[in-house]
């Protein structure tokens, strides 16, 4: 489809989070058709996790984009999607790659949405490609585990924070689910949720920066729990890591059953966003340095650190084996 001024920021660059929207719209499409192709319990694919995603060339208005699908790997109970995003200038006809993102999901029953289903197998060209689709799913598996259990942060007010402290620029935003978030089940949109969740990470860089910025990239982002209709959800962000040009931002989402539900508020979904600073000629600028206070946000900022060398080093690697 082609980008809207409503899809962009103030400088005409598309929303990283509008691109993740689509992105898992056609994850959720493809990986849908294909769990009810043969004949048993109809079902919709929920979304479960997104690896890594880099955006690789920012999309303006006016482009188009395509975005296409393709089932790399099942399990059991599991579709692995590929999407990639091309952009097309329609005057020129020029076309960019953008995205390419790997997603997982699994199928939930229509009747009981606390029931996964059976996933049809599918067929590969290569033994190959079976052995290594089996590699990438018990990789994420694992790191879906460790993220779950070190989810326990929650984002407190700062009174009077100073500039380019963690307190100046953390942000929230609260959201009542309605049913146009939802899919047949009742439960919130993947896409929605990362929508927002990019928009809160945007707010939190520009606070930091006080200049344009951009989504740069997205480590994964876990699903831990559905988010039902009637739930109040909290987007919450804060910096956690700078470099010279980048900055790393935590965004959680807790939900809180508001209606006829005893629950108590509990964490949905997590992620690590990476923004860049630009210029109005769109050049990359110095960012900031952030400055820590207490032990957790110091913790943070090397862990943060750790994330950006090891992202960098394996980048390299990558530019030296196509060198070769």
């Amino acid at each position: 489809r082609i980008m809207r001024p409503d899809d962009a920021n103030i400088a005409g660059n598309v929303h990283g989070g509008t691109i993740l929207k689509m992105i898992e719209e056609a994850g959720a499409i493809i990986s849908t058709r294909h769990c009810n192709s043969q004949a048993g319990e109809p079902c919709v694919a929920a979304l479960a996790r997104v690896e890594r995603t880099d955006f690789l060339s920012p999309m303006c208005i006016g482009e188009v984009a395509n975005v296409s699908a393709e089932i790399t790997y099942t399990s059991r109970h599991s579709v692995e999607v590929q999407v990639n995003v091309m952009s097309e200038n329609i005057l020129t006809g020029a076309k960019k790659l953008t995205n390419k993102a790997t997603l997982w999901y699994v199928p939930l029953s229509l009747k009981n949405v606390n029931k996964v289903l059976e996933v049809p197998p599918i067929q590969y060209a290569r033994k190959e490609q079976e052995d290594e689709g089996k590699k990438r799913y018990e990789e994420q598996k694992l790191d879906r585990l460790e993220t779950k259990q070190r989810n326990g942060d929650v984002i407190l007010p700062v009174i009077n924070p100073e500039p380019h402290t963690v307190g100046y620029s953390q942000s929230s935003l609260i959201h009542l689910v309605g049913p146009s978030d939802c899919t047949l089940l009742g439960f919130v949109h993947g896409g929605v949720t990362m929508k927002l969740m990019d928009e809160v990470a945007g707010i939190v860089a520009a606070r930091h920066c006080k200049t344009n910025i951009v989504t740069a990239s997205v480590d994964a982002i876990n699903f831990h729990e559905k988010i039902k209709k009637g739930c109040v959800i909290t987007v919450s962000g804060r910096m956690t890591f700078t470099s010279n040009k980048s900055m790393e931002i935590e965004v959680f989402v807790d939900a809180d059953p508001f209606v006829d539900e005893p629950r108590e508020r509990y964490r949905a979904v997590s992620a690590f966003f990476t923004y860049v600073s630009l210029s109005k000629e769109g050049k990359p600028l110095p960012v900031p340095q952030l400055l820590t206070e207490t032990e957790d946000e110091k913790r943070r900022f090397e862990e943060g650190k750790g994330r950006y060398l090891q992202t960098k080093a394996k980048r390299q690697a990558q530019m030296q084996q196509a060198a070769q």
